[in-house]
This record gives C-alpha cells, sequence and structure tokens, in this order.
C-alpha cells in the first residue's frame, strides 16, 4: 500500500514538473499562433470565403433554371373536371406534374458586369483579410520587442542593484576601520533600496508586456514563457530610405490601398450593373406539364344488339317494326401512368421583358450606386492622404530618435569613464556619497536610456518596413 502512494507521488510530481517546463517561442512561431488564434482575422478570412462564393454563384447565374412541381388533391362538390373541363358534382382526386425550364439570353449586360462587380469584391475581401494579417504581425513583432527591451532593462536594473550592493559591502568593511563616515554607508544603502525597487519596476514591466503580448497571441498565461530571440539582429543604422520612396512603395504593397482601390472599381461596375435595368431581357423558355383525375372513364365497345323500335313499316298490307342497333359499351378508369402519358403536354419559345417605367427605381438605383463609389474614391483619396502623413512622420520619429541613440552612447562612454573615477576617489575617501551617487546615477539612467532608445528605434524600424512590405 505504501509501495503505491509512493508511486503515486511520484508520478504527480512528475507530472507537476512536465507542467511547469519553460515554452519557448520564436518570433516567426509567434506569428503564425496569432495568425491562427486571433478572432478578427478569422471573421475577415470568412468575409473572404463568402465573397468567393458570391462571385461563383455571379458565373453561375448564367445557367438555366430548371424547376419542377408536382401536386396531388381532393376535391369534393361542384367542381371541374380537369380530364374534361366539365363540372362535376362528385369527390375527385386529382394530379399534375410539371417542368420548366428558363435559358437567360440577354440581360443588358447585367451578368457580365455583376461576375466583374463580384470578382473585385472577392479580390478586395482578400486584400482585407491580408490586411489584417499584416497589421496582427506587425502588432506581434512590436509585442515582441517590448518583452525583450523589458528582459533588457530587467537585466540592467540587476546588474545595477549588483554594483551598489558590492559598494555597501565594501564600505561597511571601511566603515568599520574608520575610514569612512556612517552617514556614506547609510546614502549608499538608500541608493541600493531604490535600484531593488527598480528591479521590483523592471520585473512588473516584463511580466505585463508577456501578458499582453498572450492577449494578442490569443493563448493561456505561461509562467514559463520564454522568447528566443536567436536570429535576433538589433543593429542600428540610419534607415535606408527617404520619405518618397517609403510612401511610394506602400501604395504598390500595402493591402489596404489595394483593397480600398479595388473598392472604388467594384463600385464603378455596381453603377454597370443598376443601368442594365434600363434595356430589355430576352430568355429561353420550356415548359412540360400533364395531369390526372379520377373522373376521368373510359368507354369500352361490348358490340350491340337488335331490339324492334316503336316505329312500323308495312310491307304488303303488313305493319312490321323497324329493328334498330344499340352499341352496348362500360366504363372503365383510366390508370394513373396511363393518363399522365396522354395528357402530356409542352410548349416552348421566347421571352422578352421591355422596361417602360417602374417608379423611377432604376433611375434612383443608378444615382446611388455613382454617389456609392464617389464616396469610396474619397475614401481611398483620405487613405492615402493619411498614409502619406504617417510615413513622413515615422520618417521624422526614427531619424530623431537615431540622433538620440547616437548621442546616448557618447554620453554613456563619458559618464562610464567618470563613474570609474569617482568610485575610486569614493573608496579613497576623496569625495562624499552624494558626488558618488551623482556619477552612478548619471551612469544608470544613461544605460536604461539607451536600452529604451534602441528597441524605439526597432519598433519604428519595424513600422516602416511595414510600409515597405518587408516585414514577411
Amino acid at each position: 500500500m505504501k509501495t503505491r502512494i509512493l508511486f503515486l507521488c511520484i508520478l504527480i510530481i512528475m507530472v507537476t514538473l512536465a507542467n511547469a517546463q519553460s515554452t519557448t517561442l520564436t518570433l516567426q512561431q509567434s506569428i503564425e499562433t496569432a495568425l491562427e488564434h486571433n478572432i478578427l482575422t478569422r471573421q475577415s478570412e470568412l468575409q473572404m470565403r463568402n465573397a468567393e462564393i458570391n462571385y461563383k454563384q455571379a458565373k453561375n447565374n448564367r445557367l438555366p433554371v430548371v424547376e419542377s412541381g408536382y401536386n396531388y388533391g381532393f376535391n369534393s362538390g361542384r367542381s371541374i373536371d380537369p380530364f374534361t373541363n366539365g363540372y362535376i358534382n362528385q369527390q375527385l382526386r386529382s394530379s399534375s406534374v410539371n417542368a420548366q425550364a428558363v435559358v437567360p439570353v440577354f440581360k443588358g449586360f447585367q451578368l457580365k458586369n455583376s461576375i466583374r462587380q463580384n470578382e473585385l469584391s472577392f479580390a478586395s475581401a482578400t486584400m482585407e483579410w491580408q490586411q489584417r494579417k499584416d497589421e496582427l504581425t506587425l502588432q506581434v513583432i512590436l509585442a515582441w520587442l517590448q518583452i525583450l527591451s523589458n528582459e533588457d532593462a530587467l537585466v540592467l536594473a540587476k546588474q545595477q542593484a549588483e554594483v551598489t550592493s558590492q559598494q555597501v559591502k565594501r564600505l561597511e568593511i571601511i566603515a568599520t576601520e574608520g575610514a569612512t563616515s556612517p552617514a556614506n554607508v547609510s546614502d549608499l544603502k538608500g541608493q541600493y533600496a531604490g535600484d531593488e525597487l527598480a528591479v521590483i519596476t523592471a520585473e512588473n514591466n516584463l511580466f505585463s508586456s508577456i501578458v499582453s503580448f498572450t492577449q494578442l497571441l490569443n493563448i493561456p498565461y505561461d509562467t514559463g514563457l520564454k522568447i528566443d530571440r536567436s536570429g535576433f539582429n538589433d543593429t542600428i543604422k540610419m534607415y535606408g530610405a527617404l520619405p518618397a520612396e517609403i510612401y511610394t512603395t506602400a501604395l504598390q504593397k500595402l493591402a489596404s490601398v489595394k483593397a480600398i482601390e479595388l473598392k472604388v472599381k467594384t463600385s464603378a461596375m455596381a453603377v454597370s450593373v443598376a443601368a442594365a435595368a434600363f434595356y430589355p431581357t430576352v430568355s429561353l423558355y420550356g415548359v412540360l406539364n400533364t395531369n390526372y383525375s379520377s373522373a376521368a372513364m373510359l368507354s369500352k365497345n361490348l358490340g350491340y344488339t337488335e331490339l324492334p323500335g316503336s316505329d312500323y313499316v308495312v310491307v304488303n298490307g303488313n305493319s312490321l317494326p323497324v329493328i334498330t342497333r344499340q352499341n352496348k359499351f362500360s366504363s372503365q378508369k383510366i390508370n394513373y401512368s396511363t393518363q399522365l402519358n396522354n395528357n402530356l403536354a409542352s410548349a416552348y419559345g421566347v421571352s422578352v421583358s421591355i422596361p417602360l417605367f417602374n417608379s423611377f427605381r432604376t433611375r434612383s438605383g443608378v444615382r446611388l450606386a455613382k454617389n456609392e463609389e464617389k464616396s469610396n474614391r474619397l475614401i481611398a483619396d483620405n487613405i492615402k492622404f493619411q498614409l502619406r502623413q504617417a510615413v513622413e512622420q515615422a520618417y521624422i520619429n526614427i531619424t530623431t530618435t537615431y540622433k538620440r541613440y547616437t548621442v546616448l552612447q557618447s554620453q554613456a562612454i563619458a559618464y562610464a569613464e567618470s563613474f570609474r573615477i569617482a568610485g575610486i576617489r569614493f573608496e579613497n575617501g576623496v569625495i562624499n556619497s552624494p558626488e558618488y551617487l551623482i556619477a552612478k546615477n548619471n551612469v544608470d539612467r544613461t544605460n536604461a536610456a539607451i536600452i529604451t532608445t534602441r528597441y524605439e528605434y526597432l519598433l519604428r524600424m519595424k513600422v516602416l518596413d511595414f510600409y515597405m512590405g518587408r516585414l514577411n
């Protein structure tokens, strides 16, 4: 019994450890996971599939329409015999079967223009789906970079706290020998407490960014989630394209621009589809029908009999009766299949429908379609205008960030040397703790700013890459 309990405990521990194993995600895996789980992207894909179905149906509308019908019913009282078209007063069972086909020949080019309209609508929906995927990809990249930034910030905060901790230990030894004042030790301990608070803040920032990242991927939060940054290029150099080139490329590459341009073309075709109602429509038709009636009877001749009538003829003074022949008939019901075959009828021909007046509905429909086209053109112009503004602002931002990063690197070198000298002077009692802490804080603040600025540049670079179509 004890052995079983021990085995069960070991099994539970192994399962717990297995579940606690960290999950490592590369950037590509993160993007694929987000695309697979994001609800808005999946909805956009469904809308694209619906547009594809509409496009296929528009092509199928050129095919004939074939319909058939069947009915079987009962009548009682005075009614019309469908077999003889005469009035009868009896219970009647009747049935009819029909089939008809209509083939469109000409509908004012409505079919042709409708096919083109739905084709453009399908292409537009495809671009909107691609736009959604591109935007989500950019969001994942930015969130991924934010995690890297917070990881580096946490490492730096721990390093800064460790430097202060070592300095506190050295100063405590010196203080026991009377080589420094207790005030210097207290100042450094206060700085160490501040560094520990900075570590806590950095840990919280990293935790928050990971939670936001998992929410973006639409996956449960995992405390063991790790980011694989292998192969990640964080080289900082001036962006190699000017705003005009970026904007021109964005007009050619961005799915959002392609989508609205296709919408403009779609609305233009909608005008032609609406105008088709002004023209006549020509179609071929064919009809086939038959019927059955329980009142239908077939009279069968059974022969004849000779009977004397009431008329007489005189022959040689004798009155002889006139013999007449009377045919003998029997009535038989006509079975169901025989009636359907006997009553079969067909019709075919050409149907022409000429629109004359429909309360100006066609004219209003054309005007509405034209207004929709104008509205989409304005939307397209506005999207391009906003895109140009966004590109110009993004370029200004990345240029400024690059300049800040360059200056911060020079500043970090200078402050590092100043802090090294301040450390030597502080340990030798030449300067007191406030001067030392000023030098240390300058270094810490500059190093933190370098991390922030480096990832800010990388974020802005990815935004421009998005405009240039280089995310993949």
